[in-house]
């Protein structure tokens, strides 16, 4: 009897293992999801072809008004995708001394600024005309290699 007591209690213990192991798992797994659904494109390690993408997805964000009914989640998108993109090319040497990176870094932290400041405002025409100019050059420079 003492054993059968000491068995069921080992499986017992197993079986435990095994389930948080499994929520460990659907946790990690709803996260890394969660977080990569919140950019809409990713970033592919490719400088130009991530700094076209990204120029276009924030000037897509950036046109919609606050009576859009995606606006807050373009807005939350937006900013991911932002912060990914300079967290993946500012320590490249190779890259962030280019006129297209510190044009798109321009930009970027314009956008980041109103964010940070007037969540769930839409961005001032004069500073949404400014961001879109700048990530149209850097677009354009990023394509003729700069």
């Amino acid at each position: 009897m003492k054993r059968m007591t000491t068995a069921l209690h080992h499986m017992a213990k197993q079986l435990m293992r095994a389930g948080l192991a499994i929520c460990l798992v659907l946790c990690l797994m709803l996260t890394a999801n969660g977080s990569a659904n919140a950019a809409e494109i990713q970033l592919s390690g490719n400088y130009v072809d991530d700094t076209v993408n990204v120029a276009h997805n924030l000037q897509d964000a950036i046109a919609l008004s606050s009576d859009d009914e995606g606006f807050s989640a373009a807005q939350e998108e937006a900013r991911d995708l932002s912060y990914n993109y300079i967290a993946r090319y500012r320590p490249r040497s190779k890259v962030n001394n280019l006129q297209s990176f510190t044009t798109m870094q321009t930009a970027l932290n314009s956008l980041a600024g109103h964010y940070n400041n007037f969540a769930n405002r839409p961005l001032p025409e004069e500073l949404q005309n400014r961001i879109t100019k700048e990530l149209a050059k850097a677009e354009q420079t990023v394509l003729r290699g700069r």
